[in-house]
């Protein structure tokens, strides 16, 4: 395999990113996996929302309006609007001097408010297995080439990967960010871009699945370093299916992550 710098994106100014081979998706080989972009886009809406006090992100919402190329890349954020408890952001997502993406996210202050005692829905429900009794597993697009599957580390905690419902362990492997530690957020939206492809009901050699946007939504702040996706996707005989995925933390359930996806025959 050849080698590749142990990070998804440098960036020499602060302003350009450039992603690395580590980003790089199953679809095209020139072409970024869309969650790491994504989870760059989710950095630059978190420091957006610092200065008001906003520090969780309760929705992010990505149209994904081309395939995002390898090499330099720019994100643009706007605030829409700062009220007392939440705050609206949109971002755009530059590269080959196009706009390839269109963001928008919620941002809402925390305040500690313990849940009174026999509150339904408590204590959060949890994934099937923890990441130390789950087998570890790579993505079945892994390839000579580095990429995305190199990024990201995998236990599988039920089921099998593309081959129809799935719940499946990720860690970052390396960095988002060269001399930088992702934020927990960040680590989610890395993962929550692969609910399509660890729950793929149709062989990969003979369709294409492409998501054509990523909404994901979080009660709560994720802890720790791993993520689980418990995945399933739901197809329509018309071109067009669904992909949904609930969200975990090893503590919990913290969200749940949707992808509107683009069934064709290769």
């Amino acid at each position: 395999m050849t080698a590749a710098p142990p990070w998804a994106f440098s960036s020499r100014d602060g302003h350009v990113f450039s992603a690395g081979a580590l980003t790089r998706g199953p679809w095209h080989p020139d072409h970024q996996h869309a969650g790491p972009p994504s989870a760059l886009v989710c950095r630059a809406i978190e420091r957006a929302a610092a200065p008001q006090g906003l520090t969780h992100l309760g929705r992010l919402t990505g149209n994904l309006l081309r395939p995002v190329p390898l090499g330099d890349c720019s994100v643009e954020v706007a605030t829409d609007y700062v009220g007392r408890n939440a705050g609206h952001y949109s971002a755009r997502l530059l590269a080959g001097g196009k706009e390839v993406a269109r963001f928008t996210a919620l941002m809402q202050r925390e305040d500690e408010l313990p849940l009174p005692p026999g509150t339904p829905g408590h204590p959060l429900p949890r994934a099937p297995r923890t990441p130390a009794d789950s087998e570890p597993s790579q993505m079945p697009f892994a390839s000579r080439e580095p990429g995305y599957a190199d990024l990201i580390e995998n236990r599988v905690a039920d089921g099998h990967m593309f081959a129809g419902p799935c719940s499946a362990w990720f860690r970052l492997r390396h960095p988002l960010v060269a001399g930088e530690a992702p934020s927990p957020y960040q680590r989610v939206v890395v993962a929550a871009d692969s609910g399509n492809g660890i729950s793929a009901a149709l062989d990969m050699a003979r369709y294409s699945f492409v998501n054509c946007d990523l909404t994901i939504n979080l009660l709560r702040r994720p802890q720790g370093e791993w993520i689980c996706l418990q995945a399933r996707s739901v197809l329509g005989d018309h071109g067009c299916g669904l992909a949904e995925s609930a969200l975990y933390d090893e503590h919990g359930l913290i969200g749940r992550a949707t992808q509107s996806l683009a069934l064709r025959a290769r």
